[in-house]
């Protein structure tokens, strides 16, 4: 993991949010570049991403996002363990975020080329195209 700018290098943990459905997810390094190239076509991108798939400076984004995204780079900021994101392929078979959105997004936007994540055990075969080697 790569170290922010004035920040610490963290640690990744298990997202509470697969408590309990552990058999049902796998840890995994995504590519960031690999996912967002995939993101970009989510109905919900464009609340992060320019139309070029680039993460929009906090000026082009609305209130709310920009205060999440604040939220995650204070976070970034501080020695807390962070919690993997959650990936997973959409209807249309692009990258979605199930959780970590905002952590995963700022770690890219600092410049993070692989990100500790879950994955769908059932999705394993088709995500590997996302996955750092």
């Amino acid at each position: 993991m790569k170290k922010l700018a004035d920040g610490p290098i963290h640690e990744f943990i298990d997202n509470p949010a697969v408590k309990g459905r552990e058999d049902k997810f796998i840890p995994a390094i995504a590519n960031v570049a690999a996912v967002l190239a995939s993101w970009k076509l989510s109905l919900f991108a464009h609340e992060w991403l320019t139309q070029d798939g680039e993460i929009k400076s906090t000026l082009q984004m609305s209130e709310n996002i920009r205060a999440k995204r604040e939220s995650a780079e204070k976070t970034l900021r501080s020695s807390v363990s962070l919690a993997r994101p959650i990936l997973g392929l959409g209807l249309l078979d692009n990258v979605e975020f199930g959780a970590g959105k905002e952590i995963f997004l700022c770690l890219a936007a600092n410049g993070t080329t692989a990100i500790p994540v879950h994955i769908p055990k059932s999705q394993e075969a088709e995500f590997q195209k996302f996955l750092s080697p």
